[in-house]
């Protein structure tokens, strides 16, 4: 029988045999775009999506359509533990109906949230932030309400682990009000779980619009006949639950801003349908929060530009939890899984997003085998993680014809990001500039995990980052998104293990005595004091 097994957000790889095609989401995406789905309709005995979890499951009328149009047969939705539902005339039926019913309430949605929104711009402009005082004895409530899911690793998993399991050395015990269970959060930290409700799941950006009167409700129920010291939340596209909690409980509210949403949509994605909206829902947050946390000045310096006030704005880089990730982690078994045993291995961690420069890495490590053959028998590219631009780095290794030298291990658990870059004798952070010409905003949290790892770094000099690193005293810097440069760079720690050694020691002095999560947030909950106090 002839199967068509479609990926969606799933972690677990299904079993392969002849008869059974395994496309990704985005592939799948590709091809319709390229109106090349011709060749695969009624193809098919049977076509099934795999996701993480079906009441999550996004746009599910058009993915149950394109489904039968792939089978002559059976049409399953299936996720990871194990669900499962039939895709016939009848779901399909109830799927056309639910989104009728929300398409008929879309406007009263709009409307709801734009007229609310209005109302707290208006009250954010008053003194009433003045009588908030700040209870350090009490239980801070983190609220993370970003509609993603499934999060196994990555920069916004170690920030969220990093600031969460270190609230409570200074304040009461934490709160976590959430969306998913994220990875290496303490498991002692009381979690909250609430959920979307799939009314708008087949529209872009209003489940996340809608979402702000669940998750007020649900933040209502779990927070009632309790004492809150102050509300974090880490920003998400277009949530003001913490700006309205903390208006109606009178208590502090951070915000930790890593960016404008409605910029990363417009440069790394595409524009916001509800882009005016997203905006002021944007500043209604940065208006109404007592301290905003950003991660680099030219971050800060956006701000000041968009008429937030300086003075409750608090730069603070992001960090690494040093016992974690250390110089003493054995990335032994690593390296006895990808054979890189005697060789010299060149490592890079992350989601592959479009400011990473993974393409660029890989387009450095092929220019470094053309130029010098001899490297091909001692040297290993090893790229961990997985995500958009890794159908580009693969058409590089392809190009350059490199596929033997280059292990990549897709996306592994955070739990196991230490033991692959022990398993690393080079570290590269090749980010890239903003295509827009702006300063680069970021503060790579991979770059903390490099150094505390005590390994030779080369990363690119790109603002923060030649900011954190010196050129040959932590790191060898390079040119931003210049392959060449990167090349160059990579071939002088590829030849000097003595100055891969020097430069990791002094990486790993550096971020223990500035970049720990610990001080991270301890440099946060002081800020809140001096606004609250």
């Amino acid at each position: 029988m002839s199967r068509v097994i479609i990926l969606r957000g799933a972690h677990q790889t299904p079993r392969w045999d002849k008869e059974t095609v395994t496309l990704p989401i985005e592939e799948l995406r590709k091809r319709i775009l390229r109106f090349e789905i011709a060749g695969l309709l009624l193809r098919y005995d049977e076509a099934k999506l795999m996701t993480y979890r079906l009441d999550l499951l996004t746009k599910p009328l058009n993915t149950a359509l394109i489904l039968r149009l792939l089978s002559r047969g059976r049409c399953i939705f299936q996720d990871e533990e194990g669900n499962h539902q039939m895709i016939d005339l009848r779901s399909l039926g109830v799927m056309g109906l639910t989104a009728l019913k929300a398409l008929a309430s879309k406007r009263g949605l709009l409307e709801r949230v734009t007229q609310e929104v209005w109302r707290l711009s208006g009250d954010a402009k008053g003194d009433e932030k003045k009588r908030r005082n700040v209870d350090l004895a009490v239980s801070p409530v983190y609220l993370r309400s970003d509609l993603i899911f499934g999060l196994r690793s990555g920069g916004s998993v170690g920030h969220i682990a990093g600031v969460l399991n270190n609230l409570d050395r200074f304040t009461g015990p934490s709160v976590f009000l959430t969306t998913d269970r994220i990875p290496t959060v303490r498991d002692d930290i009381e979690t909250h779980v609430i959920k979307p409700t799939g009314r708008f799941a087949d529209f872009s950006e209003l489940p996340g619009i809608h979402f702000n009167e669940i998750y007020g409700q649900e933040s209502k129920k779990h927070l009632a006949r309790r004492k809150v010291g102050f509300l974090y939340q880490r920003y998400s596209l277009n949530n003001y639950v913490g700006a309205k909690l903390s208006k109606e409980l009178k208590i502090p509210f951070v915000l930790e801003y890593n960016g404008s949403e409605v910029w990363i949509n417009r440069h790394w994605g595409r524009p916001l349908k509800y882009e005016t909206l997203s905006r002021q829902i944007e500043m209604l947050n940065l208006k109404m929060a007592d301290l905003v946390v950003v991660v680099s000045k030219a971050m800060n310096e956006e701000l000041v530009a968009q008429g937030i006030e300086a003075k409750k704005i608090l730069v603070n880089p992001n960090g690494v939890d040093p016992e974690r990730y250390s110089p003493l982690v054995d990335g032994s078994l690593v390296r006895e899984k990808y054979a890189l045993l005697g060789k010299v291995v060149i490592g890079f961690i992350g989601t592959f997003g479009k400011w990473h420069g993974a393409e660029v890495l890989a387009e450095a490590f092929g220019l470094l085998l053309r130029q010098f053959p001899e490297y091909k028998d001692r040297v290993r590219l090893l790229m961990i993680g997985d995500g958009v631009m890794m159908p580009l780095v693969k058409e590089k290794i392809i190009q350059l014809e490199m596929a033997p030298h280059c292990i990549l291990t897709g996306l592994i658990p955070q739990e196991e990001g230490p033991e692959h870059l022990a398993a690393c004798d080079i570290l590269v952070a090749s980010h890239v500039p903003n295509p827009d010409g702006t300063p680069f905003f970021g503060s790579p949290t991979k770059l903390f995990e490099y150094m505390a790892m005590g390994k030779g770094i080369v990363a690119s000099d790109l603002d923060q980052i030649g900011e954190v690193l010196m050129h040959d005293v932590s790191a060898w810097l390079v040119k931003p998104g210049d392959a060449a440069s990167l090349m160059q760079g990579l071939k002088v720690l590829i030849d000097d293990g003595q100055k891969r050694e020097r430069l990791g020691r002094a990486a790993r002095e550096e971020v223990v005595a500035k970049y720990t999560w610990k001080e991270h947030t301890h440099k946060i909950i002081e800020k809140l004091k001096e606004r609250c106090g």
